[in-house]
């Protein structure tokens, strides 16, 4: 089975914006990454890598994020 082809360059800028986004959100509600970790079931290391847009999250790793900010999802990607 072939490897997956590496994501185009625009995909992963839109990925580190949101990430950017998704950092900018957390420290707005003043919470650290382990905070978010403990709130999200999510383990700290995926979150560091989804805030330096390394990492793309599933959709429910987002509804994660989102619930563990107290934020809508939407708000992860304005």
């Amino acid at each position: 089975m072939p490897s997956a082809s590496p994501p185009p360059d625009w995909v992963l800028a839109q990925r580190r914006v949101v990430g950017e986004r998704i950092r900018a959100v957390r420290l707005d509600v003043n919470l650290t990454q382990e905070e978010v970790m403990l709130r999200s079931g999510i383990d700290r290391a995926s979150v560091v890598r989804i805030e330096q847009g390394q990492q793309a999250p599933t959709l429910d790793t987002l509804i994660k994020l989102a619930a563990a900010l107290g934020v809508p999802l939407a708000d992860l990607f304005r």
